[in-house]
């Protein structure tokens, strides 16, 4: 019997973790705890901060920092982020802000720097140092003051952990921003990604997708993920106008540091959902009619909710619209006609760095798609 190990949610990479948490000089407990993790390259990076409250209950917060460098954000999710100068104040949402002792709440930001990139230290919790000193936070207002409010009223759908979760209600732009980047490794052709303001699985906005057929078509939004340290957690809802075809398509990937930097993909062909793994043409399930048999068609003119498990020990788990698919899962018993060829590549331990949504089609196939509520973590989320 295979277990279910689906659900939710890729996690953001680590580049850097930070811990702060002290004693005031009276020795009492602090008053709060923050978490900040880094995921950085050259010119950028996103943090995702953990912030628990450890004194008495509150019914909002705000936590502020400043940094020593010239980082600048650019976009937030799951709290009010503003920066003046260097001080950057972020505040509760209506959702998130009664904290009872012990509890956290979590968002993130995405910024920009040059240089050095040391996480802040003087974090404060209302005005109260996590070192346990009480602070007070001047702004300075200048030129170069950058305010951004990227979250909305209500939580995305089903957040519950994720590091990531993203219902694109911030997004103001055409295309998707923020932790979204858009391309292709190869030529995108007529391939086009765009914020659509009039299909929506909640809220308002989802991201449209117009995939067309042949190689040069392909397109994604993508963002990065840390699958290297433990299994990553994908959930995303989906919709789309035209059944999946008998050839080979995909619409979502992700790059595999663990095979050499090879696509680890999801799609569909003989019209039912597989997956293919880029570097040795293998399928889940493999393309006999029993295999196929085990997988499911992605409906059309719905929103499907699609969950994966990808294990780095080499487990996989998919369920669709709340339902394990058996032919989409490797328990590393091998099955004939589903996981048997998958199993084949010994030692195929994943460690997926990104997360890309979007349209291969390698011949025949075109579609349009929407996405909405993409949650990525390091724990299962339910649709």
């Amino acid at each position: 019997m295979r277990n279910l190990l689906a659900a939710v949610a890729a996690v953001v990479s680590i580049a850097g973790l930070v811990v702060i948490g002290g004693t005031s000089t009276a020795g009492a407990a602090p008053v709060c705890a923050v978490d900040y993790k880094l995921n950085q390259w050259s010119t950028g990076f996103t943090a995702n901060v953990t912030v628990t409250n450890q004194s008495a209950p509150v019914t909002s917060w705000k936590l502020t920092w400043t940094f020593a460098g010239n980082q600048s954000i650019s976009s937030g999710w799951s709290a009010d982020v503003k920066q003046s100068g260097a001080v950057v104040t972020a505040s509760n949402m209506p959702w998130n802000g009664t904290l009872g002792t012990g509890a956290s709440a979590q968002f993130g930001f995405q910024a920009t720097y040059s240089g050095t990139n040391a996480p802040p230290t003087d974090f404060a919790f209302n005005g109260v140092s996590c070192s346990g000193d009480q602070t007070t936070t001047t702004t300075t207002t200048t030129t170069t003051t950058t305010t951004t409010t990227t979250t909305t009223d209500q939580p995305p759908v089903g957040c519950g952990t994720a590091a990531l979760c993203d219902d694109f209600e911030q997004q103001t732009g055409t295309t998707p921003a923020g932790r979204w980047t858009v391309g292709a490794a190869n030529c995108t052709g007529q391939g086009s990604v765009s914020i659509d303001n009039s299909v929506a699985h909640s809220g308002s906005k989802s991201v449209r997708v117009n995939g067309a057929s042949g190689y040069c078509n392909h397109i994604f939004f993508g963002t990065r993920v840390d699958g290297s340290s433990g299994a990553v957690h994908g959930r995303f809802y989906v919709r789309h106008t035209t059944a999946l075809p008998m050839a080979h398509v995909t619409f979502m990937a992700m790059k595999d540091a663990g095979d050499a930097g090879k696509d680890l993909r999801m799609g569909g062909q003989n019209s039912a959902l597989q997956w293919n793994r880029e570097s040795d043409d293998a399928t889940l399930p493999e393309q006999s009619p029993a295999g196929v048999a085990q997988s499911k068609p992605l409906p059309t003119g719905r929103w499907n909710c699609v969950q994966f498990t990808v294990d780095p020990a080499g487990r996989i788990s998919t369920s669709l619209n709340g339902e394990v698919v058996n032919g989409l899962v490797v328990d590393g018993v091998s099955t004939p006609d589903i996981d048997s060829q998958w199993l084949r590549k010994t030692g195929w331990r994943p460690a997926v760095t990104d997360l890309r949504l979007g349209w291969e089609s390698y011949g025949d196939g075109a579609n349009t798609l929407w996405y909405d509520d993409v949650a990525v973590g390091s724990s299962p989320i339910a649709c």
